[in-house]
């Protein structure tokens, strides 16, 4: 066994290798840029973090990457559980086609897509305002209004990130047996009681992994900002991702964008930590 073991590691070296180069060394250069002064020649330690804790437009990106995280999420978890549901009627034959074209939004480049729907958002020429128009309804400032910039770029995420939820929560389904439903009904449970009581205990794994892997990519989404609002107005839209790149590649202050990406990393290490440790206990329960 120990051989194997021995083999076994000896194979998995060439991706524990790219991994540091990709991962941990790009990690520990971001942590040692942070503690460097704005022309990096003098070491200040935790400064850059402290001054970023005295201006006000951090605390707002913290609290706008918070929203647009965590409602993107869950609003992608539950359009992909209902979707999947959808799909997973459907008769064998025409699954493959529903897939096919669910699939779309996450498989289009998000850069592309996103000026797609930034000409949908155009103030001038925006096709739902056109739409809402035909209805006597005022045009609506997508883009140009704080409250409604941020709906913007909320159901942009949503667009593009729900097909993901979908097909993994449609796998999910595939390996639910069909007894339990049976024995469900036999019961007399209803079709709400099965879904609470069968589909969910036996997906919760699988929800709580999607969610984390999607948190994740989600608080790090840089391009859909980027496209539709780069972060305005007033910085309003601004994300971790997208206000390190204004302060640190437009502002010349490569520390300072640092510091602020690596406040990602506390938050997100939280609710791994919270996820996986209820995946873990709900595992030993059972």
């Amino acid at each position: 066994m120990q051989r194997k073991s021995t083999i076994a590691f000896f194979m998995a070296l060439p991706l524990i290798a790219l991994i540091a180069t990709l991962v941990l060394y790009p990690a520990g250069y971001a942590i040692h840029l942070a503690t460097l002064n704005k022309s990096m020649e003098r070491f200040v330690g935790l400064g850059n973090f402290f001054f970023l804790f005295k201006r006000e437009t951090f605390w707002m990106v913290v609290q706008q990457s918070c929203i647009f995280a965590i409602t993107a999420v869950i609003f992608k978890a539950l359009i992909g559980f209902v979707v999947a549901h959808f799909v997973h009627n459907i008769p064998a034959r025409g699954q493959r086609k529903w897939r096919g074209m669910l699939l779309v939004p996450w498989v289009i480049p998000p850069a592309m897509s996103c000026l797609a729907w930034l000409w949908l958002f155009d103030p001038s020429y925006s096709a739902f305002n056109w739409i809402l128009a035909l209805f006597g309804i005022e045009p609506v400032p997508w883009t140009g209004h704080t409250g409604w910039a941020r709906f913007s770029v909320i159901l942009v995420n949503i667009w593009i990130g729900a097909p993901f939820f979908m097909i993994m929560y449609l796998a999910a389904l595939k390996s639910v047996p069909e007894q339990l439903y049976e024995a469900a009904a036999i019961d007399g449970a209803s079709w709400w009681q099965r879904i609470w009581y069968v589909t969910l205990p036996m997906m919760r794994n699988i929800i709580a992994i999607t969610a984390l892997f999607s948190l994740i990519v989600t608080f790090a989404n840089f391009d859909i900002v980027r496209v539709l609002t780069a972060g305005g107005p007033i910085d309003t839209t601004h994300i971790f991702g997208t206000w390190s790149f204004r302060v640190g590649i437009e502002g010349y202050d490569i520390p300072l964008g640092a510091a602020v990406s690596l406040f990602m990393v506390p938050i997100l290490a939280v609710a791994a930590v919270f996820i996986l440790r209820d995946i873990t206990r709900r595992g030993n329960e059972s």
